[in-house]
């Protein structure tokens, strides 16, 4: 993706040099907003606008073999902003699934490939794409919420590609009741934890649908990193202890299928704890037996570079440290996490250390696939994933 280099500006400075700066990045500004002007249906074609999104469901649910049902939830928040949200449930006729699969897709607005992968997973259970679907439609029911955030990720599909929260600047996994916290380490703009637990208008939606579903196995998806986090988010101490040993050993054979990647409870693994979020919420207010997030996509470079050094801390520090489930607490991994750090349970912004994120391009790549190829190898590993994961929690119940 395009890059646009700014000047640099470094004290001290004289006050002419200092106006000359600010115009000089002014002037920056403007050059970089290419693919912003234009927006990603000119840039990169391969990905849906949440219209076609929306119509894209409309069609599957009559193309799916009589498994789907595609409903729209909506409701309104405390200053008048209304949430309309298309959520899917997909049971195959006559089958008694074990598990209850609940996924939570397109939370934070940037991460387009969030809902993509949404998408082209709902394809596959349809029998669309080439990823093989197995005993995963007799063995699981799956209701999925596609695009959580569409009045924001519409203007993400506008160009304004580092947007991450909704309509009212609130960061919908900050909003969840579990550890809520009004004013954390975690109140920059894009880390808004909301006036109060469920203050938004998306957060109540998706509390109403997953506790009717009550699914055995929750899963939401995001990008910006590659991490798969079980709980606890709120607390960089511990590992969650129900059923822990089932859930990281599902962990640790999708790591090595699919992600490469770090992997673990979430606040021990990126080194900083994380109030409110909806993996929390579900495992702990919900008892449901398997919790995740997992971030499934981030740039080539930062991809490769997490891999390496994530390959090379295992080998150096030896397979025995899983089983002792310190491997994402330990000293040795900070680093890691300080150079990749999640975008999930991302730190307060002046804490935060990478400016690209501020930069329209590179917000763009750094959370997206930008290549084609490189979308559809992403979306299709996933779909695979999320079906290997469902068979293998379906095995355990």
């Amino acid at each position: 993706y395009p890059r646009h280099p700014r000047p640099l500006c470094t004290p001290p400075m004289r006050v002419a040099a200092l106006f000359a700066c600010a115009a000089a990045l002014r002037d920056s500004d403007d050059d970089s907003s290419d693919l912003t002007q234009t927006g990603v249906k000119a840039n990169f074609p391969f990905y849906h606008t949440s219209d076609e999104i929306h119509a894209e469901l409309q069609r599957l649910s009559s193309n799916c073999n009589g498994m789907m049902q595609v409903a729209t939830a909506e409701k309104s928040d405390g200053s008048g902003n209304r949430a309309s949200i298309d959520y899917v449930t997909v049971t195959k006729p006559g089958a008694t699934p074990k598990n209850k699969m609940f996924m939570l897709f397109g939370e934070h607005a940037r991460e387009l490939i969030s809902p993509e992968s949404s998408l082209h997973f709902l394809k596959t259970l349809c029998g669309e794409t080439n990823v093989q679907v197995g005993e995963a439609l007799d063995n699981t029911q799956f209701q999925v919420v596609v695009n959580g955030n569409p009045n924001s990720r519409r203007k993400v599909e506008g160009g304004d590609y580092c947007l991450r929260v909704n309509q009212d600047g609130v960061d919908l996994n900050r909003n969840w009741d579990e550890k809520w916290q009004a004013d954390s380490d975690f109140g920059g703009s894009d880390t808004n934890p909301g006036s109060k637990a469920f203050s938004e208008a998306e957060t109540r939606i998706f509390k109403d649908l997953v506790t009717d579903f009550q699914p055995t196995t929750f899963l939401t998806i995001h990008s910006g990193t590659m991490g798969m986090y079980m709980p606890w988010a709120y607390d960089r101490e511990h590992l969650a202890t129900r059923n822990n040993k089932n859930m990281m050993d599902l962990l640790v054979k999708l790591d090595k299928d699919h992600c490469q990647c770090p992997f673990g409870a979430a606040g021990r693994e990126v080194g900083y704890s994380c109030p409110g979020t909806c993996l929390d919420y579900v495992y702990d207010k919900l008892n449901c037996s398997y919790s995740y997030a997992f971030e499934i996509y981030t740039g080539p470079d930062y991809r490769d570079n997490l891999r390496d050094r994530w390959q090379e801390k295992m080998s150096e520090m030896g397979e025995s440290l899983l089983e002792q489930k310190a491997t994402l607490a330990h000293a040795a991994m900070k680093g890691i996490f300080e150079d990749h750090p999640s975008d999930f349970v991302q730190m307060k912004e002046k804490r935060h250390r990478l400016r690209h994120h501020r930069d329209l391009d590179d917000c763009f790549g750094r959370f997206n696939p930008s290549d084609e190829d490189d979308f559809q190898q992403t979306v299709e590993n996933w779909s695979s994933a999320y079906i290997q994961m469902a068979n293998m929690i379906a095995a355990k119940l």
